[in-house]
């Protein structure tokens, strides 16, 4: 299976993990998604994360999904902004809210990965690569 999309995949991986109520769920690893990661634990949507290194070429990224005390998961949903495809790119003034402002935008900028509300603070645009809520 060629990945001409890994974020999509990470994102799609999340997605029906938390569908399936499973407590982890397993990835190929980047820095792209460690970073994604990261925001996702500093904006309370996974408890944590860490790398599985069998020895061999590839580690393994592991995150650890959220639920609720009802068993509901903290990520009711995740949609991939820019694609291979379609770049979408965005000045700090444009970049959308996501519900409002109750979801997350992963904004990828020259100074790294950020939220949208870091990136509208610290005034950087850059591709908005996906939405959280």
């Amino acid at each position: 299976m060629s990945m001409s999309d890994p974020l999509a995949d990470m994102l799609t991986r999340i997605r029906n993990a938390g569908m399936a109520k499973f407590d982890t769920v397993d990835m190929p690893h980047s820095k792209l998604k460690a970073s994604i990661a990261t925001l996702l634990k500093e904006e309370g949507y996974i408890r944590d994360f860490h790398f599985v290194d069998d020895g061999k070429v590839n580690k393994t990224l592991k995150v650890d999904l959220k639920y609720d005390e009802s068993g509901l998961n903290a990520i009711s949903g995740l949609k991939r902004v820019s694609k291979p495809g379609r770049r979408i790119y965005s000045k700090f003034t444009d970049i959308p809210k996501v519900m409002s402002g109750l979801g997350v935008s992963v904004v990828s900028t020259s100074q790294g990965l950020m939220t949208d509300r870091k990136a509208r603070d610290q005034k950087v645009g850059g591709e908005i690569l996906c939405a959280i809520w």
